[in-house]
């Protein structure tokens, strides 16, 4: 769903770059709250992976691809502010080193992409773990019927955007009915992605995954016939657990694998169709005045590196190095907001120490 340049006019495109870069900022201070040394190298970790797993269109309907949008997956994994910075830096990469989504149009991606699906998702994972039993697959199906119903609601947003600055005359009825129904067929493949993804990782290491936090419940024991709370284990027993649970370098080196295999090879079979957004755009006519991007000359343009003529080796070598790129990317940014929010934490603790003194 990138849009491109010229499919929204200049001073709605201005207007939806604020409305991101206020998100963004928004999500810079909230994102202190949810890293810390184990989650911030994961953050880093789950923006690779959801640059690759785009790069895998899958087929949907009559001649129609769909791909993985993320911001489902990244605010369950790592919190929802955490979430809207994941999917910007994706963007970011993809619009300047790949000329996937204008660079005029970022802010509308950002917007559409990254603040819309979060917001959805998220408010509807939370909404129903409020509702279901306090078990893992309860995360599990809530996380599916999150990112299903986060797809058509980024959709319908950018009707709406193009409703306000579109640059071609296209009755936005059409528009918004083509883009969900579409969509609707998107958000399956990205509910099925998102589930398992987020199933696997609690299966290993739960306590990695913000969305189930504070579902463990305390161990119980029948004492006279009532249920009472069980001792806490010794310190000395419980540290083999916390030293297991603070480690997060098996899970780190395995999704960065994944990731890299993803991209490198499996993207090969990815579908060719157009996505979603494209397929409409072509039938309904508003791609009319859309603009050459401002990095088509870029080495790394369409996902293939220029002047390696083989097409696998070429798609190969792009999406390992947007990978790679975007896990050091994403990775520095969390462990620099993190380091923020310890300074923060530090100036706190002394403030609060002089005043006591």
């Amino acid at each position: 769903m990138h849009v491109p340049d010229g499919f929204i006019n200049a001073p709605v495109s201005v207007a939806a770059g604020v409305v991101a870069a206020a998100a963004v900022a928004v999500s810079l201070r909230g994102a202190r709250r949810e890293l810390d040394e184990r989650t911030a190298p994961l953050a880093g970790l789950v923006a690779a992976f959801i640059f690759a797993v785009q790069m895998l269109n899958f087929p949907v309907a009559a001649g129609t691809s769909g791909h993985l949008l993320g911001g489902a997956l990244a605010a369950i994994l790592v919190g929802p502010y955490t979430g809207v910075l994941c999917v910007s830096v994706v963007l970011l990469m993809q619009g300047i080193l790949f000329a996937d989504g204008g660079l005029t149009a970022l802010g509308v991606n950002v917007t559409v992409m990254g603040v819309v699906t979060v917001v959805v998702a998220y408010a509807i994972f939370r909404g129903l773990l409020g509702l279901l039993p306090p078990t893992r697959r309860s995360v599990t199906a809530a996380a599916f019927t999150a990112a299903l119903l986060s797809v058509p609601a980024a959709a319908a947003a950018f009707t709406l955007v193009y409703a306000v600055g579109g640059t071609t005359d296209v009755p936005i009825g059409k528009v918004l009915t083509a883009m969900v129904g579409v969509h609707v067929l998107i958000g399956i493949g990205e509910a099925a992605i998102t589930a398992a993804t987020v199933g696997a990782v609690i299966a290993v290491r739960p306590d990695l995954v913000h969305g189930a936090r504070g579902l463990a419940s305390p161990l119980k024991l029948r004492v006279g016939g009532e249920l009472v709370d069980a001792p806490a284990a010794p310190a000395a027993a419980a540290a083999p657990a916390a030293a297991g649970a603070g480690s997060t370098k098996k899970v780190w080196v395995t999704g960065l694998v994944t990731a890299l295999v993803l991209a490198g090879f499996v993207s090969f079979y990815a579908s060719a169709n157009p996505d979603g957004l494209e397929k409409v755009a072509a039938d309904k006519g508003i791609d009319a005045k859309v603009e050459e991007h401002a990095a088509a000359d870029s080495p790394l343009a369409d996902y293939g590196v220029k002047d390696v003529d083989d097409a696998r080796l070429s798609g190969g070598l792009a999406g390992v190095i947007g990978v790679g790129v975007t896990v050091v990317a994403g990775t520095g940014i969390f462990w620099a907001v993190r380091r923020r929010r310890t300074e923060d934490l530090t100036a706190t603790s002394t403030a609060t120490s002089a005043s006591a003194g």
